[in-house]
C-alpha cells in the first residue's frame, strides 16, 4: 500500500514538472505567474483587514471592560507559529490520504460531526455579554458561625457522633441540591422549616437520621425531598421489581395524606397501602411497579406475607410518628417489616418523632447506624407555640352543649349549607358514638357538618376528610383518628369537646392548627370527671410552658403527675426492659 502511494505521488510531481516545462516553452508561462502573484496580493489583504478587525476588538475591550460584540469576540485571532506548523501538517495528512477514497470520507464525517457538536455546544452556551443570558445562581451555604446562630435561634440540639463535622442547616430553598422537578413541593413557602432546614443535609448525604418535632412542623418534606432526589439521581427500572422506599404511619389517614404530598410531585410511581380498602387492588398496583411505598404497619405486613410486597430492594426507610406507632403496640410490626429490608448500613433509615421516650431510642438503635439525632425544642411533648390555648372548668358536664354552640356561633356565624364560615373548625370527641351524638346536635340546629369516626367506613372516611380540607364542610367533629399528623389547611380553632385520654393525645390534638408558620386557636372542656382528673397536673405543665394561666385547674384540681402507662401493657410496662425479647429455655429448680 506505501508503495502504491510513493509512486502516485512522484507520477503527479513528474506530470507537474512537465506542464511547468511546456508553459515556458509555449509561452504561458508569464500568464501563470501573474495569476498567482494576484492571488497572494488578495490573500495578503484579507489577513490585513482581519488583524485590523481583531485590533478594534482589543481597543474596544480595553475600553468597555470586556464588554466584545458577540461576533468579533467569537472570530479567531492571528496564527501563532504552533497554530501555522500544526496546519501545515494537517494539509500534509491531508495529501497523505488523497490516494485513500476511505479515509477521505471518514475524516469528511469526522469533521461533519464535529463542527454539528460546536454549533449545538456554542447555542445551548450562553453569551458572557448577556446577564440575561446567565443562570441564577443558588445562594452559597451559610458560614459556620451563622449556622450557630441559626440553631440557637430556634432552640435546636443536633447530637452528633465524634468525629463528625458540624451540621450546617440550609436555610434558603435556592441552597438546596436537588433536581428541578421537586422544586414545585415549596413554592407556597418563603423558607423551610428547622426541622427541614437541618434535616435535608445529612439526609442528602446519605446519613440516618433521628428527628424530635412538634406537630405541624414540615416533617413530611424533611424525609420525603431527600428520599426522591435519591431515587431521582438512579431511576432503574421498576417494572416488576419491589420498592426501593418505604414509609411507615401509624394511621390510614397520615399514610394517605404522605402518599399525596410524593404523589403530587409526579417524580416516581408511588403507591398507599393501609386498611379498609381492597387488598387486591393495591396488589395489581404494587405489581406495575412502583419505586414508593407509602403504609401503614398491618397492611405492609399482610402484603408481604402474602407474597405481593417484596422490601429486598427497599434502601431507604421511613418510620414515621415513631413513638405513635411505639404506643399503639406495632413494635413486634416494625421490627418484622424491617428485618425484610435490606441489611444495615445498605440502608438509609430516618425516624421522625414528636418525643424521645426509651422505647423510641432503643428501635433507633437497633435498626439506625451512626445517626444523627436533631432535636427541635425539647424531648418532651410540648404544645406548639403559636396556639392559643384556653380551657374552660364545667362542673355539670351538661353545660358542654351550651358551650359549644356559644363558641361555634362565634366562630360560624352563618349556618346554611355551603356558606364561608370564618374559619375551618375541628371538633374533637373522645368516642364514636359521642361523635355521631355531637354531629347530629350539630346538625339539627342548621349547621354543615362532617364527621370522622372509626364506625365508618374508609370511603366515607376519606370523603369526609377531603370535604373537609376542600372547604365544602367547615365543621368536622372527630374522635383521636384525627388527631396525628394530619395536615388540613386553614383550620382556625380546635375545639376539644372531651378531653383525651392521654396528654400526648392532647397536644397533638390542638397542633391540627397553627400550621405552616400559621398561628392558631383552642378551646378545651375540662370537667375532671373519670380520667380527667388525673391528667389535670400534666395539662398545667404542657399550660404553664405557654404561657397559659392555670388557676382554674390549680384551684379545683391535684397538680400531681401520674406516671405514664404504656398503651398495650398499662402500668405493668418498664421502659428499660426489651419486650421484643424472649427466653428461649426456661429452667424450673427442684
Amino acid at each position: 500500500m506505501a508503495l502504491d502511494i510513493q509512486l502516485v505521488q512522484s507520477s503527479k510531481k513528474k506530470h507537474k514538472k512537465d506542464r511547468k516545462r511546456n508553459d515556458r516553452d509555449s509561452g504561458t508561462g508569464d500568464l501563470a505567474v501573474t495569476e498567482e502573484e494576484e492571488k497572494r496580493k488578495r490573500r495578503k489583504e484579507r489577513k490585513e483587514k482581519k488583524e485590523g478587525a481583531i485590533d478594534v476588538v482589543e481597543v474596544e475591550n480595553g475600553k468597555e471592560g470586556n464588554k466584545l460584540p458577540a461576533i468579533l469576540a467569537d472570530k479567531p485571532g492571528p496564527c501563532t507559529e504552533p497554530e501555522k506548523t500544526k496546519r501545515k501538517k494537517e494539509k500534509k495528512s491531508r495529501k497523505d490520504a488523497d490516494s485513500d477514497p476511505i479515509s477521505v470520507t471518514e475524516s469528511r464525517k469526522t469533521k461533519k460531526r464535529k463542527r454539528k457538536h460546536d454549533q449545538v455546544s456554542d447555542a445551548a452556551a450562553p453569551s458572557p455579554s448577556s446577564p440575561a443570558a446567565s443562570p441564577k445562581r443558588p445562594r452559597v451555604a451559610i458560614s459556620p458561625a451563622e449556622a450557630e446562630d441559626y440553631l440557637k435561634a430556634h432552640n435546636i440540639n443536633v447530637h452528633l457522633s465524634p468525629g463528625t463535622s458540624a451540621l450546617i442547616p440550609i436555610t434558603s430553598f435556592d441552597a438546596l441540591p436537588i433536581p428541578d422537578s421537586l422544586r414545585g413541593a415549596f413554592s407556597a413557602f418563603k423558607e423551610p422549616t428547622p426541622i427541614q432546614a437541618c434535616a435535608w443535609p445529612p439526609a442528602l448525604s446519605g446519613r440516618d437520621v433521628v428527628g424530635i418535632a412538634e406537630t405541624g412542623s414540615g416533617k413530611t418534606l424533611a424525609f420525603g425531598i431527600p428520599a426522591l432526589a435519591r431515587l431521582l439521581s438512579s431511576p432503574g427500572d421498576v417494572a416488576g421489581k419491589g420498592p426501593r422506599a418505604l414509609v411507615i404511619a401509624p394511621t390510614r389517614e397520615l399514610a394517605l395524606q404522605t402518599y399525596d404530598s410524593l404523589s403530587a410531585l409526579d417524580a416516581v410511581q408511588c403507591v398507599a397501602v393501609f386498611g379498609g380498602i381492597d387488598k387486591a387492588q393495591q396488589a395489581r398496583t404494587i405489581n406495575k411497579g412502583v419505586q414508593v411505598v407509602v403504609g401503614t404497619p398491618g397492611r405492609v405486613l399482610d402484603l408481604i406475607r402474602d407474597g405481593v410486597l417484596a422490601l429486598g430492594g427497599v434502601e431507604y426507610l421511613v418510620l414515621d410518628e415513631a413513638d405513635r406507632m411505639l404506643d399503639k403496640g406495632f413494635e413486634n410490626d416494625i421490627r418484622s417489616i424491617i428485618g425484610y429490608t435490606k441489611p444495615g448500613a445498605a440502608r438509609q433509615t430516618l425516624m421522625f418523632s414528636a418525643t424521645w421516650p426509651e422505647a423510641v431510642r432503643r428501635l433507633a438503635t437497633s435498626f439506625l447506624h451512626d445517626p444523627i439525632r436533631i432535636t427541635v425544642g425539647s424531648d418532651d411533648l410540648t404544645a406548639n407555640s403559636r396556639v392559643a390555648q384556653e380551657i374552660e372548668v364545667f362542673d355539670d358536664e351538661r353545660e358542654k352543649d351550651q358551650r359549644l354552640l356559644a363558641h361555634l356561633k362565634k366562630l360560624a356565624p352563618k349556618k346554611k349549607e355551603g356558606s364561608p364560615l370564618a374559619a375551618r373548625v375541628l371538633v374533637f370527641v373522645l368516642y364514636k358514638k359521642e361523635a355521631s351524638r355531637v354531629e347530629n346536635t350539630l346538625r339539627r340546629v342548621g349547621y354543615s357538618v362532617g364527621a370522622l369516626h372509626g364506625d365508618m367506613t374508609q370511603p366515607a372516611r376519606l370523603e369526609a376528610l377531603q370535604q373537609f380540607r376542600d372547604g365544602v364542610v367547615r365543621l368536622l367533629v372527630a374522635t383521636d383518628v384525627a388527631a396525628r399528623g394530619l395536615d388540613i389547611p386553614d383550620v382556625g380553632c380546635v375545639l376539644n369537646y372531651s378531653f383525651p385520654l392521654t396528654i400526648e393525645d392532647y397536644v397533638h390534638r390542638i397542633g391540627r392548627t397553627g400550621r405552616g408558620g400559621k398561628d392558631g386557636q383552642s378551646i378545651t372542656f375540662f370537667t375532671g370527671n373519670n380520667h380527667e382528673r388525673s391528667l389535670a397536673g400534666e395539662l398545667a405543665r404542657v399550660l404553664r410552658e405557654s404561657g397559659v394561666d392555670v388557676t382554674p385547674l390549680s384551684n379545683k384540681f391535684p397538680m400531681s403527675v401520674k406516671k405514664k402507662t404504656h398503651g398495650v401493657y398499662g402500668v405493668f410496662f418498664r421502659e428499660d426492659v426489651d419486650m421484643s425479647a424472649v427466653p428461649k429455655r426456661i429452667v424450673f429448680d427442684d
